[in-house]
């Protein structure tokens, strides 16, 4: 079995595409999923597949989830080992005292043609950001919420992400360690 992080995007946001996690849960266990454990109610999925491909497995799951709740949101897969070497990756440990600051958006693919002196234009003087392989690293000490660089981060990327701070990636490698 093949341990995977699934993180789903856009679901359970401002009353829009409405995923309540036990449904989700019982979709993936029908779908063949074994040891379905979800982390708050924003789309996070820790799971074992004997699906060894995150492309075939992501379709399937994004399939279903049409099927079952009406829509298809943007699904990234991440192996168990992928998700622990961007947490081991962060480049700014010393924000991880303040998990809500520090947040790391996962790529969908590598960035190609990144815009990275618009980012260092509309970056506040007192947040970093540094991009490692398919991770994009945010220290936004005033909060995501107040960050332009945030804001416009995947726009600049120019490549689907989807952000978790460091509480939910640190919960979530928690979670994965005790299964």
């Amino acid at each position: 079995m093949n341990n995977w992080i699934v993180l789903l995007r856009g679901i359970n946001v401002g009353g829009k595409n409405i995923v309540p996690m036990k449904q989700l849960a019982d979709m993936l266990l029908g779908l063949g999923c074994q040891n379905v454990h979800t982390y708050i109610q924003s789309g996070n999925v820790l799971l074992q597949n004997s699906e060894s491909n995150a492309q075939v497995l992501s379709e399937k799951i994004a399939n279903e989830m049409l099927q079952t709740f009406g829509f298809q949101p943007h699904i990234l897969l991440l192996t168990l080992a992928q998700f622990e070497q961007a947490a081991t990756n962060n480049p700014f440990p010393n924000a991880q005292s303040n998990p809500k600051t520090l947040h790391m958006f996962f790529l969908a693919e590598p960035a190609r043609n990144l815009d990275f002196d618009a980012m260092k234009c509309i970056k506040k003087d007192n947040e970093s950001f540094e991009l490692i392989e398919d991770v994009f690293y945010l220290h936004a000490p005033d909060g995501i919420g107040r960050s332009k660089l945030a804001a416009k981060a995947e726009k600049l990327l120019a490549v689907a992400t989807t952000a978790r701070n460091w509480k939910t990636v640190s919960q979530l490698l928690t979670l994965a360690n005790q299964k």
